[in-house]
């Protein structure tokens, strides 16, 4: 006998992960590798994970599917953008997911769904207004409240990594660093794991991988000078989300939100920052790690139904 449930489907660069949800828990969840710079072949390799995972987990024909994927919909044109997957800029990629799949289909940008999965049941559980944060090999936001993703008119909302660096002009580091999506000095030029470990080695003339980095801090000044400024960074780009949002609760995801002093530092530095100069807000590592995306995916359908 069927039953009523959610899938949700994580599309990245180099896996695709879906899951099947049943009151809540995850009770199917399969892996396999992304089909490089295939648009079609993608499409079919997310069809053929939903149809596994569905049947695996019994799941009824009406059972939605919610997908998260990098880049966002355009929502004048129905056209995909600002994806690293570079396959499925320009395509209608929603529209063909909804064509090859016979379930109800909802798109959104990967860092939505993780701030949707960590404000429905993880670090921000119950929080009004949600902010959360992606710091990994790239830098993203998504904004979540009352439980529902705010993406804009546009699409865009809570892309916060392609924000302007604040005090640009006024540091000399602060200046001259190309992003992809052609501007300069945005946010994820200086806090996102790869850039943090390119300061290093440009200051210390030498490699290493960011888990090196933090955990010889006591012993390598470099290391300890670049944690620090990267706090500052942090939290100096933090303030502007807190003045416009005033968000209930900041959640840190990605490989970077494994830095512990984050926790115990930014939240300091943003109180004299904010406008008033008074912030209470907490700042939280996420709780479901590499799955808040797939299950942020999934909660894009809500409980009901009705809508």
């Amino acid at each position: 006998m069927s039953r009523p449930g959610r899938i949700g489907v994580d599309l990245g660069g180099t896996k695709i992960e879906a899951v099947a949800m049943v009151d809540g828990e995850i009770v199917v969840r399969e892996r396999i590798p992304t089909p490089q710079g295939d648009y079609e072949g993608t499409i079919a390799s997310i069809r053929d994970l939903v149809a596994s995972v569905a049947a695996r987990a019994g799941l009824d024909e009406a059972s939605p599917v919610g997908v998260g994927t990098p880049g966002s919909v355009h929502r004048a044109s129905g056209l995909h953008r600002n994806s690293n997957s570079t396959c499925l800029n320009g395509k209608p990629f929603e529209a063909d997911l909804g064509k090859a799949i016979p379930r109800p289909v909802r798109t959104a940008n990967d860092a939505n769904c993780f701030a949707l999965s960590e404000a429905v049941d993880g670090a921000a559980a119950g929080a009004g207004v949600v902010f959360g944060v992606i710091l990994g090999t790239g830098v993203g936001g998504g904004v979540v409240i009352d439980g529902r993703v705010i993406d804009g008119r546009n699409g865009i909302g809570g892309e916060w990594g392609h924000m302007s660096m604040p005090h640009r002009g006024q540091d000399p580091a602060l200046s001259g660093r190309d992003c992809y999506c052609g501007r300069v000095d945005c946010l994820e030029q200086y806090l996102c794991g790869p850039a943090l470990e390119g300061e290093y080695e440009r200051l210390a003339g030498r490699p290493r991988k960011l888990p090196e980095i933090v955990a010889d801090v006591g012993n390598d000044d470099v290391a300890r000078a670049l944690i620090d400024r990267f706090h500052d960074r942090l939290a100096e780009c933090l303030v502007t989300v807190v003045n416009l949002l005033d968000p209930d609760a900041i959640v840190i995801g990605g490989g970077v939100s494994n830095l512990e002093s984050i926790y115990e530092v930014v939240p300091g530095l943003l109180h004299p920052r904010v406008f008033g100069g008074v912030c209470d807000t907490p700042v939280l590592r996420n709780v479901h790690g590499d799955s808040s995306g797939v299950r942020g995916a999934a909660w894009l359908w809500p409980e009901t139904r009705s809508d």
